[in-house]
């Protein structure tokens, strides 16, 4: 299930466990790590120690377990220095809501998160607590904010929690935290000086509060620019609309409904990022007037006006400094004819273009089936293929573009 043992072989990876139930758990993770070569140092905070002693990392690390800035093992001399020079990856876990919140403010009163400060590498948290700590604003909003230090959120998985509440909470499974660690540690990173901002899925326009206007995005496509972006070491910011598929590792996603809502968060995120890649199905129009109460039927025919929507890629073409432009065009007709017109019209750099028409190309699909029209005219149609694999062609060509620039 994890692969072969050696995997992680020459890399060096900090475990910090904070105080919840579930740093039971840890020991195994510790434990497959090791197991797959990693040399392995343990941190425990205060509390942890309430749930398990130190020995038990120990015997499964190898290591000593590292518990106090003041007490260093034999050869530590500044352990909250040493430990985040050394760590290849520092994973949290569990990363319980008070550990959450003082990483968030910075805190350094103890030796995990003094050593948290100093570490410039890849950091992993792994949060795990009750369904409604975990819901609270104030821990989604210190998550968030672990999310634009560059950290990666595990997020939780759903079910029985210890204390017999049911929802999202308990600590990812260790296969989860073992796979995003080798997608950013095995995989190759070169992306890792880009921040992109990926749009996803449909939205959804209001008749009244019942009824809506959209199209059949799934969102898919998106979703696999964004997993494959974050694989190759990219800072990802993920603004999806509704129906999507299970989000990402590692990436902040936002959540919007209507074409105004990612308007206006896609605006909010341009000055900071270097490529925006634009594959939601945002919807042109939307009523002119939305109803308060359900519109009953009264044996009539039903009339809705309908006004324009922002056009969001071509305020970006406008707007655009030092950004890499990527548009979709999902076309029945003329596909090549009508993405040229608009990378002209929005200043784009790269459209991906293609006839939803197509078997293996429509909405909903695994595959995809486009052609990639470059700003200069060149246009190279590719054969079928996963949108995953898709994902890294377009990838490879921005790499290539952003260099020409």
């Amino acid at each position: 299930m994890y692969g072969k043992e050696q995997n992680f072989r020459g890399y060096k990876v900090v475990v910090g466990v904070s105080g919840g139930i579930a740093a039971y758990k840890t020991v195994d993770l510790v434990s497959l790590l090791t197991k797959r070569g990693a040399e392995v140092h343990v941190v425990m905070t205060k509390a942890a120690r309430e749930f398990i002693g130190p020995v038990t990392f120990e015997a499964i690390s190898g290591n000593k377990v590292h518990l106090d800035v003041f007490d260093s093992p034999p050869g530590w001399h500044f352990p909250h220095l040493e430990l985040a020079r050394i760590a290849d990856a520092v994973v949290i876990a569990p990363a319980t809501a008070h550990f959450i919140g003082r990483a968030a403010c910075g805190m350094a009163d103890d030796l995990l998160g003094t050593m948290l400060l100093a570490c410039q590498n890849l950091v992993f948290v792994c949060p795990a607590m009750n369904v409604a700590m975990y819901k609270h604003p104030a821990v989604q909003a210190n998550i968030n904010k672990l999310r634009e230090f560059g950290y990666t959120v595990v997020e939780p998985d759903y079910g029985r929690l210890a204390c017999g509440d049911t929802g999202p909470g308990r600590l990812a499974e260790n296969d989860r935290i073992i796979k995003e660690l080798e997608n950013q540690l095995l995989f190759n990173q070169d992306l890792n000086d880009y921040t992109i901002l990926v749009t996803a899925g449909a939205t959804r326009e209001p008749i009244d509060p019942v009824r809506f206007i959209s199209n059949r995005s799934s969102g898919k496509m998106g979703f696999a620019i964004a997993r494959a972006a974050r694989k190759r070491g990219a800072r990802v910011i993920l603004v999806s609309g509704v129906l999507h598929p299970k989000p990402p590792e590692g990436v902040n996603l936002i959540e919007v409904e209507s074409a105004q809502e990612m308007y206006d968060e896609v605006l909010k995120h341009y000055e900071c990022v270097d490529v925006v890649i634009k594959a939601a199905a945002v919807g042109d129009y939307m009523p002119e007037n939305v109803a308060s109460q359900k519109i009953k039927k009264n044996g009539n025919a039903l009339t809705l006006e309908l006004k324009r929507n922002p056009d969001i890629l071509l305020e970006l073409g406008k707007r655009k400094q030092h950004q890499l432009l990527v548009g979709f065009a999902a076309e029945t007709q003329d596909v090549e004819k009508n993405a040229k017109e608009k990378i002209f019209k929005k200043n784009l750099d790269l459209m991906v273009a293609n006839d939803v028409t197509v078997p293996g190309a429509g909405f909903g699909t695994d595959t995809n089936v486009v052609k990639l029209i470059f700003a200069g005219g060149e246009a190279n149609q590719l054969p079928m293929m996963t949108k995953e694999d898709l994902s890294n062609i377009i990838l490879d060509n921005i790499r290539m573009l952003k260099k020409c620039k």
